[in-house]
């Protein structure tokens, strides 16, 4: 009867949510819409005068092709195939029931013109620009309210040219916040894979208001001293798997985010149901995983496994501030490899900056039941740097199993806490604040979220009950 009904209810889940089996914590993300992959209508850029040749615009070549396609939406949808060819544009709209193909050798370049790239209002979210108020340039590919999009391709380039973009922002020349090369709002079912970004103007993919999301088998890159290059930050969305990606830029490879302060608060879109999984890369400025510090409306039911970090800054960092409000709470980071990073593990709980004068101060963010476990690392400069708020404890801070080698030169202290209370067990070198003093089992393990089931059974000696087994 149980299994009977395990199934059913499995099915109606993919009935009800189509190409979704994700997110949990031994669920993988995997897109099985057929429908979505074999779309019965394609066009070529071609057929709408697009040149390939590097120079010739051809924004307007992407926006009738797209026109054309958004007819066959209700037919089971369209393909828009970008053939060999460097293929020069400014923004353009996505459709419904699309796939953008990139063939192998096909590269889509942004326009190096500001004019190419439209100013739109920014994020009720944000409720400004994240760099400069008023509005902000719109994204290379952009989307609002659609369904079912994939963007992939036999590894073909989206390159932003953003080398221009970042002068402009360093010299202070912008008037309008810099765009993104990929940003989806309001949309459901969207996978983008195979692909390689380059060259960011800011964010790479910025999936925001969105949920049913997969990114998968991506590289990512951008120079290391490039202003704000962030991998990919899902923003105030649910059901989001990101897998197998290899990023190197000048910020966080990935960012979960969920608004700014009274303008998050206000909009209370949380981030929830994210699943990481196999991430390598490196950020000398950043972190390898960051939550926040935008992060007003919530972040929850985060899963990451498998996280290989190089020549870094920082490893795992959560960042908020006094002001912020919302919560993050309930994330599980296991099996992280770090090489050669400053910093292993951040809590930052005075990142400032805020979108203006309005926000509360007394918003504070509540930060608990974060649990980080399995993690080694080599030549790592601090441990960790965990900095609360006073009188805002972060609480339920759970490390197990990790081993972080020190730099013999370090005349540092590996771990430094402060408004931070948790739990440790089998962590080197020891983390000697008191505030860390008692260990996980056998007492405070419901404390810590998303234990392995097998650390708990070898630790506390309990085993699976027998119904679980015949399950």
């Amino acid at each position: 009867m149980k299994r009977s009904f395990l199934l059913l209810y499995v099915l109606l889940v993919q009935a009800l949510y189509g190409a979704w089996c994700c997110v949990g914590g031994s669920l993988h993300c995997e897109y099985s819409n057929s429908a979505s992959l074999h779309r019965p209508h394609s066009v070529s850029i071609t057929e709408f005068g697009a040149v390939g040749d590097g120079v010739t615009l051809n924004t307007k070549a992407f926006q009738n092709a797209l026109f054309y396609l958004n007819s066959f939406s209700d037919k089971g949808g369209a393909k828009l195939f970008v053939p060999a060819g460097q293929w020069l544009t400014g923004s353009f709209d996505l459709i419904s029931h699309l796939t953008l193909w990139l063939d192998k050798g096909a590269t889509i370049l942004g326009s190096t013109s500001s004019e190419n790239w439209p100013v739109v209002d920014p994020l009720p979210s944000y409720g400004r620009g994240r760099e400069l108020p008023g509005r902000r340039h719109r994204s290379l590919i952009y989307g609002q309210n659609l369904t079912d999009v994939v963007i992939t391709g036999e590894n073909g380039t989206i390159d932003g040219q953003g080398s221009i973009w970042w002068d402009w922002f360093r010299n202070g020349e912008l008037n309008y916040t810099r765009p993104h090369l990929v940003e989806l709002m309001n949309s459901t079912g969207l996978v983008i894979s195979n692909l390689t970004f380059l060259n960011s103007p800011f964010w790479n993919i910025h999936p925001v208001y969105c949920r049913d999301v997969v990114v998968k088998n991506l590289t990512i890159l951008a120079p290391l001293e490039s202003p704000n290059t962030d991998g990919v930050d899902p923003d105030s969305s649910t059901n989001v798997c990101i897998e197998d990606c290899y990023i190197v830029t000048g910020d966080d490879l990935v960012s979960i985010k969920s608004g700014w302060d009274e303008y998050g608060i206000s909009y209370a879109r949380p981030s929830s149901k994210i699943k990481i999984n196999r991430l390598s890369g490196q950020t000398s400025s950043s972190s390898g995983i960051a939550i926040g510090s935008e992060m007003s409306g919530g972040v929850s039911e985060i899963y990451i496994k498998d996280l290989h970090l190089f020549n870094s800054n920082t490893g795992i960092r959560i960042k908020t501030s006094p002001g912020r409000g919302g919560y993050v709470r309930n994330v599980h980071i296991s099996n992280v490899k770090l090489d050669n990073v400053q910093k292993g593990i951040r809590f930052t709980g005075t990142y400032g900056e805020h979108p203006d004068e309005k926000f509360d101060p007394i918003a504070l963010p509540v930060i608990e039941k974060i649990t980080i476990e399995n993690v080694n690392g080599e030549d790592i400069g601090v441990a960790g740097l965990l900095e609360g708020i006073e009188g805002d404890v972060f609480k339920n801070i759970c490390f197990l199993n990790v081993t972080l080698t020190v730099k013999k030169n370090s005349k540092r202290s590996p771990w430094k806490c402060s408004n931070v209370r948790g739990y440790s067990q089998w962590v080197s070198p020891e983390i000697a604040c008191d505030s860390f003093k008692e260990s996980i089992f056998p007492e405070h393990s419901s404390d810590c979220f998303g234990l392995s089931e097998n650390k708990l059974e070898e630790s506390s000696g309990f085993s699976k009950s027998p119904w679980l087994l015949s399950w």
